[in-house]
């Protein structure tokens, strides 16, 4: 250490001191403890010290500094809604008129890998029609959606290769049913940066009945640095846990303390250069810093004009035709904040309808019909709200909005109420903008929606 550098250190340190009195292992366990949450989900720090462990390479790039796609492409972020639990395909968009015909009628079929059984067909009890200059066909559980099926994109071609909830999941997000692998958002993190360095580069909303069944591996980044993993973003309270300043502390201490503790990092970096988790470490304060004003900006909707609250639902009440039922206000809010996000440069958002157990969720076990009555109204509204302000804004061609979830659910009738097991031998998804081609319906499952 240089005489120079060692009284800039002690300097650094007597500020510090005036600001937070006591030892130094309780200063970096105060420091530490309120930032753990993030995890190096956002930036490095300007000095860029971070190693990309997946493939064994010591750097001092910024891992998501913005990045140049091998190839030209329209899209620049990614929206994805996935409804856990696993809705219903012959409910939604993939009309089957022979089931319709044969509703009550019994079939020989195969449940959850078993030995084939017989089964009894259960017709939907949804109306479906034609839509738009495409003739897509639509039910009549989302009369807002389909008005833009000209912009969408059916896809009927999915399977999973597990029946499980969380491992269904887990595949859908990061292509393995097993834990381990980076989620989408985390390759995409990885392949193009992040445009904004004072807000994670991607972003993550759940359901206020609860979170998806396998938690966090959904986000995880896997064997990849945890910079590519997701952030969770509250749409109530303090946006990031454990995020907000303690102990009356003002946001020049804070950064007193930041700058303190990157001052006697960097001393011990000179002599360790191949030790890439302290820099990490800094970033993650440096970016929790930003993100203290960054995150609740984006859910400050002040500014948004009445007309733009009411088109996604944000003030409606709470249905009363169903305990369980929240109606469009929090994924109103959740869509409207993607929008923020995506505004503000943020790579891939993903907001999860659906929480809890069965029809908490999309688990449509005991009754398809009441389970779609029950989140239809709450996504329908909202997510037709997304793709006509994300189109007003000229965000659309540049935003890819998928839809879908872990698998879809079996023609044949469970239980006396109606309900359908778990189908991942044949379900959907959409897509839209982001330069898909919209009016279009890609693959097909058999006549009765089951493979």
């Amino acid at each position: 250490m240089t005489h120079s550098s060692a009284v800039n250190l002690q300097s650094a340190i007597s500020n510090l001191q005036s600001h937070c009195p006591g030892s130094r292992r309780q200063f970096l366990w105060e420091m530490g403890a309120g930032f753990t949450g993030l995890a190096l989900t956002g930036m490095l720090d300007q000095d860029g010290f971070f190693a990309k462990h997946a493939y064994g390479a010591e750097d001092n790039l910024n891992p998501l500094a913005p990045q140049l796609p091998h190839f030209a492409a329209k899209a620049k972020h990614v929206i994805f809604l996935f409804m856990y639990g696993g809705p219903s395909s012959m409910d939604t968009w993939d009309h089957k008129p022979e089931l319709q015909k044969r509703d009550g009628q019994s079939v020989e079929i195969e449940i959850r890998r078993r030995s084939i059984q017989k089964q009894t067909l259960l017709a939907s009890k949804r109306k479906f029609k034609q839509y738009g200059q495409s003739g897509l066909w639509g039910s009549d559980a989302f009369p807002h959606i389909n008005e833009h099926l000209d912009k969408m994109c059916i896809l009927k071609s999915l399977y999973a290769d597990t029946f499980a909830h969380g491992s269904a999941m887990i595949q859908m997000n990061s292509g393995r049913i097993i834990q381990g692998y980076p989620s989408m958002g985390s390759w995409l993190g990885y392949g193009l940066g992040s445009e904004n360095r004072n807000l994670p580069g991607y972003v993550v909303m759940l359901d206020p009945r609860g979170g998806p069944i396998s938690g966090a591996a959904n986000w995880s980044s896997g064997f990849m640095p945890a910079a590519y993993q997701g952030t969770h973003l509250r749409s109530k309270g303090d946006p990031i846990l454990d995020l907000s300043a303690k102990g009356g502390q003002t946001r020049d201490m804070q950064r007193d303390q930041i700058d303190t503790l990157a001052a006697l990092n960097a001393e011990h970096m000179q002599n360790r250069p191949g030790y890439s988790e302290l820099p990490a470490r800094v970033a993650t304060y440096e970016l929790a810093f930003q993100l203290q004003s960054a995150a609740p900006e984006v859910l400050d909707f002040s500014q948004e004009d009445a007309k733009t609250l009411e088109m996604y639902g944000i003030n409606e009440p709470k249905p009363t035709n169903h305990k369980l039922a929240y109606g469009p206000s929090h994924v109103g809010r959740q869509c409207l904040t993607a929008r923020r996000l995506v505004e503000r440069g943020v790579r891939f958002v993903q907001i999860y309808s659906g929480g809890g157990h069965q029809q908490e969720n999309w688990d449509a076990h005991n009754g398809q019909e009441e389970n779609l009555q029950i989140h239809a109204p709450e996504i329908d509204k909202p997510i037709a709200a997304l793709m006509t302000d994300l189109a007003q804004r000229g965000l659309l061609d540049e935003t890819l909005i998928v839809w879908g979830g872990e698998f879809g659910r079996q023609p044949v009738s469970q239980g006396t109420n109606g309900g359908r097991d778990h189908n991942p031998k044949g379900f959907l998804y959409w897509m839209a903008g982001g330069g898909v081609k919209g009016g279009v319906s890609h693959g097909e499952l058999d006549e009765l929606g089951h493979e």
